[in-house]
Order: structure tokens, then C-alpha cells, then sequence
């Protein structure tokens, strides 16, 4: 009856009416249900979080052989959420999981062999697991019509999460598909909408554009390479449903090579993206959290950079404060690994600052020579700059640092702003430099005794010193 509710159900009331169910037959010592409730208290529908009872309840159930309860024991063993931190029980509890039936368990262990986490780095162990995982998914996708959950990332909108245009897009999608099923001259006018609304950048447009030239028809011959093409342009945007047909034409080997993780990604599990975003906007962070985290075990880079950045807000509660940087410092590691050049920007800051790690100007300046030069990152050229600059972590070289703040000014008009007050602070201490101190030995004392005066961030006092100036110009020019 739980079951039943749960599936028909939209209601929030409705859905929770379920859960007294299934406290009811998991009081009856059904596991199934007992499986619910555990998932409930972990993950904290409906504000009933609590790991504690949640590990009670999975550590009965994995005597009972479930592998829902393995797997859940094996995430927590692994993040050291409510559990010790032991990643080589972890590793016992997923092969169990895996064992048993979990997906999410083999999601898990291909991800571990294909990038060496706590095993011995292993492609066609990955491969294996990826593969059984993605059969599981091309069954599924081939009965079920749904279309997947676009994965926010929480890096790139703190400031603005009530707002979302790809989800605001949805009912213009809907009209486009009422178009595109209502006979031929119907698809046509949808192809020319799909077509004139993707040149104005919907990323929706583009993704169904793609979906017309796969599938074929009258308007749109079938064409994998078109296909690919606008699939490829709405995914680049993040776009739920681009990614979903990337998935689909690597899965079946459409015009591109057979790859497995990614349709890996299309599993049902991914709705907890929804779910997740939805709790961080509401505030309930540790419910958002250990949804992340969950997601981040399995791979997923979008998760893992948003895990990291809850940890490092120190606004969840589930996990000791001490662990926190050094927890996000291993997740922002992963999601650069995989690509993301904001985590690889963060790994260079947290080795910068010594959070979560010892402080390493060296391994800094390495993570932000990479982000700048793979990824074209603005915020590690200004960062590599400064270091130029002052000499931290490498030979100090002033014309090198002129020409990376000039390279992150070209790059991102956001970085205008502070790239002028850096510069204005790099010719001004030079030209001090230059008037005052052109004896040598001179000029090595008197900035002994800068130092010495001012501290060794006097170079801040100078930058405050500009723009007192520069607000006193602007104040007089317009009185």
C-alpha cells in the first residue's frame, strides 16, 4: 500500500502518509519497507533524518543479506558519515553490495578501478562493472519515455538558486512536443522552432533538434552525425536532455565509439540531483549534503564539486569540522581530475591557504599553471600572477605577472576590475622603487624596513592607498 502511494501519489502529504506505512510494516519486520525507512532517515525526506537510527536500522538489514543496506554502509564507511572513516570497509561493503545486485554498488566499484581509488587503477575491471550498470540502463530507457534531471551546480549559482532557466524552458518544450506529434506538416513547423529557438541559444531547442535527426522523419532525415552535433551544443550547456542523447548514441555506438560511464549517468538514481538541489534551496544542507556525497561515490563530477562546496561552507552538521577541508579537499581533487577547472582553481587555493592540508605555495602554483594553461582559467592566471609577482612557490618574475593580468583581463571581463587595482598596485610600488631606491644596497634596506614598518602585507596597505586616492578623484570630479 506504502509502494502504491508513493508511485501515484504528487502530494507531499500524500507521500508522507506512505512513510507511516512503511514505519508500520517495518515495525512488522518487512525489509522492504525497513529498506525505505532506512533511506528515509538517511537521507531525510520529509525532515525525518537520522543517521544513527538509519545505521541501526541498514546494519540489521545487511545481516539479512540486503544490498541496498550494504551499499548504504559501504557510502558511509567511505565518507565517514556517522561511521568511522575506513575506506577499505568501505570497499568490503560494496563488493557485497555489488554481489547481491546493487547498481549503485557497481556504479561505485567501476568508478573506484577506473580512477585508483583505494584499489589498483584497473580499466577492464571498471569496464565490467560499467557494463553491467549500462545494460541495466539501455533496458530501462528502452520501456520509459522520462526524460532525465538536469544537474545544478551549486558553484556556479550560489547567489541566485530560486532562478532556473532550463527549468522555467520546460513548458515551451512541452509545446514544441505537442508540434512534433501532430503529423507531418506539424513536425516541420517544430523543426523550424527547434531550429530558430537553439540559434537564439535554448539549450532545450537544441537537445530536441538532435532528438528529430535521431529518430528521423519527414522534416528531419535521420542523420547520427546532426544528431550528435546538436546534442553535443545543448549538453555543453549543461542541458539534461542533450546529455541524455550523448548517453543514448554512445551506449548504441551511433557515429561515435561505445563508451559506458556516461550512460551510466542516466540511471534513475540521478533524480536525487533534483531532490538534492531542492533541500540546499530550502536549507535542510545535511539532507542536501549526504545526497551529494552519495552521488559523488558514484562519479558524477557535478556532484562531487558540489559536495565540496557545501563542506567547505561549514554549514552542515553530519560531519565534524576538522574533517571538512580535508574531505572537500579530496572531493574538489576528484572533480578536477575529471575536468572541472573551478575544482582544479580550488585545490590550488586550499594547498595556497593550507586548508585541509599543509601550506604549499609549490603545489599551488602547479594546480594553477594547469587551470590556466588547459582550461584557460581566469581566476588561476590572476592567482599565478601574484605569485609571480611576489615570488611565492616560484623565481620571482615581474614581466610574467604583467602578462598573466593582462591575460585574465582578455579572458573574463569579470576579472577587469581587479586586474586594474593589481596592476595599478605593481607599477606603483615599481615606480617608488625606481625614484627612491636606485642605489642597490639602499633599495634592499629600505624594503627591509618596509617590512619591518608595515609587515610583510604592506602591499595591501598600498592597494588601499590607491583607492582612497582614486575615491577621493571621483568624489572632487563630480562635486
Amino acid at each position: 500500500m506504502g509502494i502504491k502511494i508513493l508511485q501515484q501519489s504528487k502530494s507531499r502529504k500524500q507521500k508522507a502518509e506512505a512513510y507511516k506505512l512503511f514505519a508500520k510494516a517495518s515495525d512488522m519486520g518487512n525489509l522492504k519497507a525497513m529498506e525505505k525507512m532506512a533511506d528515509a532517515l538517511l537521507f531525510g525526506n520529509f525532515g525525518m533524518q537520522n543517521i544513527t537510527a538509519a545505521i541501526q536500522l541498514y546494519e540489521s538489514l545487511a545481516k539479512e543479506g540486503s544490498y541496498k543496506a550494504q551499499n548504504a554502509l559501504g557510502f558511509l564507511s567511505s565518507c565517514g558519515i556517522g561511521m568511522e572513516y575506513n575506506q577499505a570497509k568501505a570497499l568490503i561493503y560494496y563488493t557485497f553490495g555489488s554481489a547481491g545486485g546493487s547498481m549503485i554498488s557497481q556504479m561505485i566499484l567501476g568508478y573506484r578501478y577506473l580512477s585508483g581509488i583505494s584499489v589498483l587503477q584497473n580499466c577492464e575491471v571498471a569496464l565490467s562493472h560499467y557494463k553491467k550498470v549500462a545494460d541495466y540502463i539501455a533496458d530501462k530507457l528502452e520501456k520509459s519515455e522520462s526524460v532525465p534531471v538536469e544537474k545544478v551546480r551549486l558553484t556556479e549559482r550560489p547567489e541566485n538558486l530560486s532562478s532556473n532557466n532550463e527549468i522555467l524552458d520546460w513548458d515551451i518544450y512541452q509545446y514544441y512536443k505537442f508540434l512534433a506529434e501532430r503529423g507531418d506538416v506539424q513536425i516541420q513547423k517544430a523543426l523550424y522552432y527547434f531550429l530558430k529557438a537553439a540559434k537564439a541559444g535554448s539549450a532545450n531547442a537544441m537537445a530536441f533538434t538532435g532528438k528529430m535527426y535521431l529518430e528521423g522523419n519527414v522534416a528531419a532525415p535521420q542523420n547520427n552525425a546532426t544528431a550528435f552535433k546538436y546534442f553535443s551544443m545543448a549538453a555543453n550547456k549543461g542541458n539534461a536532455i542533450g546529455l541524455h542523447g550523448l548517453g543514448l548514441l554512445y551506449f548504441y555506438g551511433k557515429g561515435v565509439p561505445v563508451l559506458y560511464k556516461g550512460v551510466c549517468e542516466l540511471g534513475h538514481w540521478a533524480e536525487k540531483f533534483l531532490t538534492a538541489y531542492f533541500a540546499y534551496k530550502n536549507g535542510d544542507i545535511d539532507s542536501s549534503l549526504v545526497q551529494y556525497a552519495l552521488l559523488a561515490e558514484m562519479g558524477y563530477e557535478v556532484a562531487q564539486s558540489n559536495s565540496a562546496f557545501i563542506l567547505e561552507s561549514k554549514k552542515a552538521k553530519i560531519l565534524e569540522k576538522e574533517k571538512m577541508y580535508p574531505m572537500a579537499l579530496l572531493l574538489w581533487n576528484r572533480a578536477a581530475i575529471q575536468g572541472n577547472a573551478f575544482a582544479r582553481v580550488k585545490i590550488g587555493d586550499y594547498h595556497y591557504y593550507g586548508y585541509g592540508t599543509k601550506k604549499d605555495y609549490q603545489t599551488a602554483v602547479t594546480h594553477y599553471s594547469i587551470a590556466a594553461n588547459k582550461y584557460h582559467s581566469a581566476q588561476a592566471m590572476f592567482n599565478l600572477a601574484y605569485m609571480y609577482e611576489h615570488g611565492l612557490g616560484i623565481a620571482k618574475d615581474v614581466r610574467l605577472a604583467r602578462r598573466l593580468y593582462y591575460m585574465a583581463a582578455q579572458t573574463s571581463p569579470d576579472a577587469h576590475i581587479p586586474v586594474f587595482f593589481a596592476l595599478m598596485k605593481l607599477e606603483t610600488v615599481h615606480l617608488f622603487r625606481d625614484i627612491l631606491f636606485s642605489n642597490q644596497f639602499t633599495m634592499r634596506w629600505k624594503w627591509m624596513k618596509l617590512d619591518n614598518t608595515l609587515g610583510p602585507h604592506w602591499d595591501l596597505f598600498v592597494i588601499g592607498l590607491i583607492v582612497a586616492m582614486l575615491i577621493f578623484l571621483l568624489r572632487n570630479r563630480y562635486l
